[in-house]
């Protein structure tokens, strides 16, 4: 599990001396304690990875805003914080789908469902998430699902 990965990272980074990665790798499980606290009023989740993956993809995605406004404002310091951050985020994200992996399975998906224009967006969104939304960009994978349906 994933929990457990970013467990026994940060008693490795704590052991190593490493304070920028101990300090991200807190944050994490901070991000993880926080959405379990939420999770208690709603339906049990049946993939706790998934949950984790969901958190691990929003803090990424956190991080990649403020960079680019860190950038914007000249304060590089405080973008290349954020961007050590996101390294150690993404070391504990199931590897990405490429682009044409995700046009494969939109297409796939589009032949499952019969999809034929921009009114059954929705339809193949939704499946798309539930088969792939550990290994996807959602944000990227809406466009190529426009383009497909187009």
């Amino acid at each position: 599990m994933i929990r457990d990965d970013i467990q026994a990272a940060v008693i490795t980074a704590m052991k190593g001396g490493d304070r920028a990665t101990t300090a991200a790798i807190r944050l994490i499980q901070s991000a993880i304690k926080n959405r379990d606290i939420e999770a208690r009023t709603q339906a049990p989740v049946a993939d706790d990875d998934a949950l984790v993956v969901e958190v691990l993809q929003k803090m990424v995605k956190q991080r990649r805003e403020s960079i680019e406004m860190y950038e914007k404002g000249n304060r590089q310091e405080l973008a290349d914080k954020e961007k050590a951050e996101v390294a150690v985020i993404e070391g504990f994200l199931p590897a990405q789908m490429s682009e044409a992996e995700t046009s494969a399975a939109i297409e796939a998906i589009k032949a499952d469902l019969g999809a034929s224009g921009m009114k059954d967006m929705g339809r193949v969104m939704a499946e798309l998430k539930a088969r792939h939304a550990s290994q996807l960009d959602m944000s990227k994978a809406s466009g190529l699902v426009k383009a497909a349906l187009a």
